[in-house]
């Protein structure tokens, strides 16, 4: 539930130290947020990578420049400089570093939380929905499509899907190539989402499937883990074009809601012990 609240960076929740920068976290419920400070010779390639063990970055960082000079270099080779009084965004996949002698000083709103954490760090295990989302045959649409189309349409998608997110307060974990990995603290915010995103992207002639389930999950490493993230991407993969599939542990959570659902079967997930429970959603909200 929003409530009025405040909190200084003088006195942060977290303080997160590495080589030639640090990063102060304070939280407001659901919401992290982060400020960066990067001396001059930082790079995440060099000072983050080694932690978080991965080539590229994989957080999406959106915020406000306060002072200093950010080059970003993406994996696809684009690059751009945001300095000062700018506000950006900067999607998964990239590289960064700090031009000249100015310190880097940023506020951002996202990644906060798992941003140069190193993988199996239980710095934090919550109880979250866990969203999964993916377009439908999509390697049949990129060849349809072509390169050049296709891009286009993802990211259009990407942008569709994250304005959703914004809309319900969820929190984007992962892209996947052409889907989502996403959590929420309210199950029925997460459904709300899941039928938005799949209204939504029809407009470019696409189609997505999605699947929920709810239970503990731990950040850590830039990355959701836990046996929920595992059930909620089996049941998304049994999921069809436009719909979306839920755990009997969700479904149980939304009891009294306006949400109406038809049974999907029990099923042997991969990897996951015992039947589980699928249900399907009939009605949802754009």
């Amino acid at each position: 539930m929003p409530r009025l609240q405040r909190k200084g960076f003088s006195n942060p929740d977290i303080v997160r130290e590495f080589p030639h920068g640090r990063l102060d976290l304070v939280n407001l419920d659901e919401t992290a947020i982060g400020r960066f400070v990067c001396q001059p010779g930082w790079r995440w390639s060099e000072a983050i990578a080694p932690i978080v063990r991965t080539s590229w970055c994989q957080n999406r960082h959106i915020g406000y420049a306060i002072t200093g000079h950010l080059h970003v270099q993406m994996e696809d080779g684009t690059e751009m400089d945001i300095v000062a009084d700018d506000a950006y965004e900067i999607p998964p996949g990239h590289d960064a570093w700090v031009v000249g002698d100015a310190t880097w000083d940023t506020v951002e709103f996202t990644s906060g939380r798992i941003f140069a954490v190193p993988p199996g760090a239980e710095d934090e295990r919550t109880l979250a929905t866990v969203l999964f989302t993916d377009i439908v045959d999509s390697t049949a649409t990129l060849s349809r499509l072509g390169d050049t189309r296709w891009q286009a349409v993802l990211l259009a998608h990407n942008a569709i899907s994250r304005s959703a997110l914004d809309e319900y307060r969820g929190r984007e974990v992962v892209t996947t190539g052409d889907g989502f990995l996403t959590l929420f603290d309210s199950a029925g915010r997460a459904l709300h989402c899941a039928s938005a995103m799949i209204h939504r992207v029809r407009q470019l002639g696409i189609e997505i499937r999605a699947g929920l389930h709810t239970g503990e999950i731990v950040i850590g490493g830039g990355n959701a883990h836990g046996v929920a993230v595992h059930v909620a991407a089996r049941i998304a993969a049994l999921a069809g074009p436009g719909e979306v599939c839920v755990s009997g542990t969700t479904r149980d959570l939304l009891d009294g809601s306006d949400f109406r659902f038809e049974d999907h079967g029990q099923h042997i997930l991969k990897g996951i012990t015992g039947l589980r429970q699928v249900y399907l959603l009939r009605e949802g909200r754009t």
